[in-house]
């Protein structure tokens, strides 16, 4: 008997030893994006820069694991390119962005490194273009380079207001109290929806947003 309530001892002491306690962080975070379309066919074009920024919110119940739920508003795009020309056509699109997104994380008392990955839904809320010749009808335009090129996605309307795709992430959190860190990450984004139609009928069978996003950010941690 007394060895056997020995060995019960011995394995809830383990037990207990292996819990972790849960913690909960809130925070607002900050920063830039690089963005571009991934147009079928092609378009030229070079990558255009926006802001993002928004509130998070961190959930942690494993020693190396948690969740992560975020509200951001984020700006991606794109920007054509006309070489030797002194065209400028540049297209901002808004969204409102809700990524749930597997949280590991590794370190110390006063540092961490952490990936960030999993699935984004967004909603655009504004589209603003940014143009010094007439974009509805390029072939009007003296000089513009119209051969071989495609010129509908500058006026198209965005049919698909809702996106959805994939984030994968990396950084660092300092630890500079015991309830305050501060954090820095990079992301990139990679869009599954198109906002045009993407029928056999349609001109582009692929129009789907990627932009990479550096960010800062500071985290209460309440728990």
């Amino acid at each position: 008997m007394a060895v056997a309530a020995a060995v019960f001892w011995a394995a809830g002491t383990m037990t207990a030893q292996r819990q972790y306690e849960p913690h909960f962080a809130i925070g607002a975070k900050g920063g830039m994006t690089l963005s571009q379309m991934e147009f079928t066919p092609g378009v030229e074009q070079s990558m255009i820069s926006g802001m993002v920024m928004g509130v998070t919110a961190r959930y942690t119940e494993e020693k190396i694991f948690g969740l992560v739920g975020e509200l951001n508003i984020e700006q991606r795009g794109w920007k054509e390119v006309f070489e030797d020309t002194e065209f400028i056509y540049q297209r901002r699109l808004t969204y409102l962005q809700l990524p749930i997104l597997t949280h590991i994380y590794f370190g110390g008392d006063k540092f961490k490194g952490f990936v960030n990955l999993g699935p984004s839904v967004s909603y655009l809320i504004s589209d603003n273009i940014s143009s010094n010749f007439n974009y509805a009808d390029p072939g009007s335009v003296d000089g513009f380079p119209i051969e071989n090129r495609h010129v509908n996605q500058m006026s198209m309307e965005v049919k698909n207001k809702f996106d959805y795709g994939i984030l994968a992430g990396a950084g660092m959190e300092f630890i500079i109290r015991r309830k305050h860190s501060l954090f820095l990450e990079g992301r990139y984004y990679y869009g599954l929806g198109n906002i045009f139609p993407a029928a056999k009928k349609d001109e582009f069978s692929a129009s789907r947003g990627t932009s990479i996003q550096v960010s800062v950010g500071y985290m209460f941690h309440i728990k």
